[in-house]
């Protein structure tokens, strides 16, 4: 037994030997090199001397984990499979059943089936639990149940799930699935083309490119580009794209970091497809990474007005490294900077604070920088649109109602008690607001500020120091006011509450594809974009 353990050590070990390799194993030999013998050594004691069987597998992989959690959220250990479902991530490309799917410990939800695939074929809608694949059940399985669904070309697959209430089955057969990066493009209007851009894999230039042409030989003459939600991806079509507007040899994004090898400069090195159509991008809280070079840069350029709320702030850059096994190291090794000098970078994972979480850099920490017009643009928070739409900013309680799935679960409901035929004039009224609002109660929705945190807190110290007794009345007036703000919250959020809810529900009866062509005559972004578009003076203002 002891042997069969050596063995298994062994191979922990030398990844972890591997995976310090490297500039900064060379420049500092000795303190790394001591490190790995303690950990070598404590490894093989635990696992040879611990009173019940060990798995040094699983005890490698909570070490490594636990070691990246103290950096950034991006520096990640990818085993076998996390490395393949990278590749897909990045390509489109992959075989399986065609849906977006939740994987979660005893089930996994469908979250969106594509639109002609084999979940959707085999009637499989958003919001079904899949309880059992094949013979395996999702609860009693171990390891990522979502690679389940996946298989060769043309196989067969079973699954049992769940819906409202009720057990089903179906067979789906599988098949190559490619998720496009340009899920729709369209006239607005008869001079405005859009693209919804949602990812940016290996066919994100080429789709964005063909879109683009397509619509000027319908007639456009301005241009909306959607990357709201949009979470990145690929840095060389992140600039591919940038260049279809300005320029060759312009600068789009440089790369700082401690190591020189990874100081980089990038540039475009093509002719450009049209360097004059007025251009809006839009962009959201969940515009990260490539999506924040492309709007930064035309930002920074003066080749874009920026149209929504403020992107998510990511500005680190990310390569991997191969390990030994088929696994990878996910490693930032540096930070990214537009062509005015600023890095968008707005969580500081250096320096937490008392519970742990990165902080996020101040307001008046913020640098100034100037755009090629000489505009005022600042670092440290993401990118900050010339035109805020308060409608696109969630709200704290917003945020909570999403994080726990409260807008999916009702869109679910919904779908199978109303009937929509006609999506240009579907609106959600008071009544289904209302209806919504009885859900959030009879799920005992409730929600937590930061302001009660801070009260709490406050409550204990003055319990502490005895003064309680004397500030209680005060305390107490402070909750029953924050209470009653709370009550109200919802409904001051209606709008922005009732434009998430239709969304979710347009999905359901038209797919993603029908949710854009929703969003042209529904989505105020796009609305304030074509109005701004339209008028040349307006335009022309934001960029100078």
């Amino acid at each position: 037994m002891k042997n069969i353990i050596k063995k298994k050590i062994l191979i922990p070990v030398l990844a972890i030997t591997i995976l310090f390799t490297g500039t900064a194993f060379k420049s500092d030999f000795f303190e790394i090199a001591k490190q790995i013998e303690i950990f070598t050594t404590l490894f093989k004691e635990l696992n040879m001397n611990y009173v019940d069987e060990t798995n040094p597998g699983e005890l490698m992989d909570t070490a490594i984990k636990s070691m990246l959690n103290d950096l950034d959220p991006y520096t990640r250990f990818l085993n076998e499979q996390d490395v393949e479902a990278a590749r897909i991530n990045n390509t489109g490309d992959y075989t399986g059943i065609g849906a977006k799917v939740k994987v979660m410990k005893d089930k996994l939800i469908i979250i969106e089936p594509y639109k002609d695939y084999p979940a959707d074929k085999a009637g499989l809608k958003a919001g079904d639990e899949i309880i059992k694949v094949e013979n395996s059940i999702i609860k009693d399985f171990k390891e990522n149940a979502g690679d389940l669904l996946k298989g060769v070309p043309g196989s067969k697959v079973n699954v049992t799930f769940l819906r409202q209430g009720k057990t089903k089955t179906t067979e789906i057969i599988r098949q190559e699935v490619e998720v496009n990066a340009v899920s729709l493009f369209s006239m607005v209007d008869d001079k405005t083309g859009y693209v919804a851009l949602t990812k940016f894999n290996s066919k994100a230039f080429f789709e964005t490119e063909n879109a683009i042409k397509e619509l000027k030989a319908d007639g456009a003459e301005r241009l909306i580009l959607d990357l709201r939600g949009n979470p990145g991806g690929l840095l060389r079509e992140a600039i591919k794209i940038v260049n279809l507007f300005v320029p060759k040899d312009q600068l789009v994004v440089t790369t700082k970091s401690k190591i020189e090898k990874y100081n980089k400069t990038y540039v475009t090195r093509n002719s450009p497809l049209d360097t004059q159509i007025p251009l809006v991008v839009l962009i959201d809280g969940g515009s990260a990474s490539a999506s924040e070079i492309v709007s930064g840069s035309l930002q920074d350029l003066d080749r874009a007005v920026i149209i929504g709320s403020r992107s998510f702030g990511k500005g680190l850059v990310q390569r991997p490294k191969k390990l030994t096994y088929g696994t990878q190291l996910r490693v930032t090794i540096s930070r990214y900077y537009t062509p005015s000098g600023r890095c968008i970078q707005a969580l500081d994972y250096w320096h937490r604070d008392e519970e742990g979480k990165a902080v996020r850099v101040k307001k008046e920490n913020y640098n100034e920088f100037k755009t090629k017009n000489g505009r005022s643009v600042f670092d440290g928070g993401g990118i900050n649109p010339d035109v805020e739409i308060a409608l696109s900013k969630h709200a704290p309680i917003t945020k909570v109602i999403i994080d726990n799935d409260y807008i999916f679960n009702f869109a679910t409901n919904y779908y199978y008690n109303n009937t929509i035929t006609d999506l240009t004039s579907f609106k959600l009224s008071d009544y289904d607001f209302n209806n919504f609002k009885t859900y959030l109660k009879s799920n005992n929705f409730a929600f937590q500020t930061k302001t009660e945190k801070a009260l709490e807190n406050v409550e204990q110290i003055a319990l502490e120091e005895g003064l309680i007794d004397d500030l209680s009345k005060d305390y107490n007036t402070l909750v029953a006011s924050l209470n009653t703000i709370k009550n109200k919250a919802v409904n001051n959020n209606k709008k922005q509450l009732i434009s998430l809810l239709e969304s979710e529900i347009v999905k359901r009866y038209f797919y993603r594809e029908g949710l854009y062509e929703y969003f042209l005559t529904h989505n105020v972004e796009i609305k304030t974009a074509t109005e701004i578009l339209g008028n040349p003076n307006k335009y022309f203002g934001y960029l100078n």
